[in-house]
């Protein structure tokens, strides 16, 4: 299992050097060390509103406060990811019922199976819908992960109504008891109209069935896209509007710090993070873990 200290290798030895130059200064930050480290942060992909943030608050800090660099920054870190809380699922309702978008290559195909094996562990019984009807094997690479988790899975074929699949799904999963529905959808650029007009067909058809909006809806994100990630969203949240986000392939990243602009500019939390290929390494987000992995401090 990939820890959080391992994960963020790439990103912790990015920022590492600029960290290190304000941490040993016990007394006063200098302007210079200031500008080394909004720099360094901006090239770990936070925003420029959020560096610019921090950095007053490192520069003000100092006014008679007996309080580390190191201490404050990470207390400021902290505080920009306190929605972000380790995600449980709920008693009810059943079936619970997440909707995962993206667009393609973010790992939201493994990302569903990976969140169904996570199901199982809690002793719940998942089920997971194949709505990627536009790619021949894009619900032939859903069976082969849910005989891998050892789950159901609903897949319609190539060409047939999304929507409907997602419909029938439910529809299954109410027949059979099943506690947590994922609806695994089509890969889509955010700037294709008709794509992201099926998408919001695919979410009124889960309102239909169940009486009620999905329970969740995730957005998967790269992490080594970074600000890119969020413009993605951004479009995404217009359509199905999120209530959390998953960011994959934060192990092989330089550019984690992303991460607190997603929470920042969307409102939306980070709900799990993809630390490595095995099934355990999608794991629920932890601000802690994450924010002492980054700095160090873990």
């Amino acid at each position: 299992m990939v820890t959080w200290i391992n994960a963020l290798a790439k990103t912790r030895n990015k920022i590492g050097a600029a960290l290190a130059t304000v941490f040993k200064r016990p007394d006063a930050v200098d302007e210079d060390v200031l500008e080394e480290l909004e720099d360094t942060l901006l090239s770990a992909d936070v925003s420029l509103r959020l560096v610019t943030e921090w950095t007053d608050a490192l520069r003000k800090g100092y006014r008679g406060l007996n309080v580390s660099a190191q201490s404050m920054l990470r207390e400021r870190l902290l505080r920009s990811l306190e929605t972000c809380v380790p995600f449980e699922w709920p008693a009810e309702p059943r079936p619970h019922t997440t909707l995962i978008v993206g667009v393609n290559g973010t790992g939201k195909t493994t990302t569903a199976a990976k969140l169904a094996w996570r199901a199982k562990q809690q002793g719940l019984t998942p089920l997971l819908a194949a709505t990627d009807t536009f790619r021949a094997a894009g619900a032939d690479q859903l069976r082969i992960w849910a005989e891998r988790v050892d789950c159901d899975v609903v897949a319609g074929q190539q060409g047939a109504d999304a929507a409907a699949v997602a419909y029938d799904a439910l529809d299954a999963a109410h027949h059979r008891g099943r506690d947590v529905v994922l609806i695994d959808t089509a890969g889509r650029m955010h700037t294709r109209q008709p794509l992201m007009n099926e998408l919001g067909k695919v979410r009124r058809a889960i309102t239909n069935r169940l009486a009620r909006d999905p329970d969740e809806t995730w957005i998967v994100l790269d992490a080594s896209m970074g600000q890119n990630a969020i413009i993605q969203a951004r479009q995404f949240h217009q359509m199905v509007p999120l209530t959390g986000c998953i960011v994959s392939k934060l192990d092989g990243s330089s550019k984690a710090g992303f991460v607190f602009s997603v929470v920042h500019e969307l409102g939306v939390p980070v709900r799990f993070a993809g630390l490595g290929e095995g099934m355990e390494d999608l794991t629920p987000f932890d601000a802690e873990s994450f924010v002492d992995a980054l700095l160090g401090t873990a």
